[in-house]
């Protein structure tokens, strides 16, 4: 159940990336609802799926 909230995170993120306010807001809440460990396999993946998308890295602070 957990690994599926996980999944369910990522591909919420993928398509609210069109708006960094929206991408924010989604991110604070994965990290309130996401186990440790996937809190840190999170933090990978946005680092990830950011390096291209500089309009996102507003968000980068929510994860530091």
């Amino acid at each position: 159940m957990a690994r599926a909230m996980f999944e369910y995170t990522k591909t919420v993120l993928k398509k609210v990336s069109f708006n960094s306010d929206l991408f924010c807001k989604e991110l604070e809440k994965a990290m309130k609802r996401l186990l440790p460990y996937e809190i840190e396999e999170l933090t990978i993946w946005v680092k990830q799926f950011t390096a291209n998308k500089p309009e996102l890295y507003v968000c980068m602070t929510i994860i530091n």
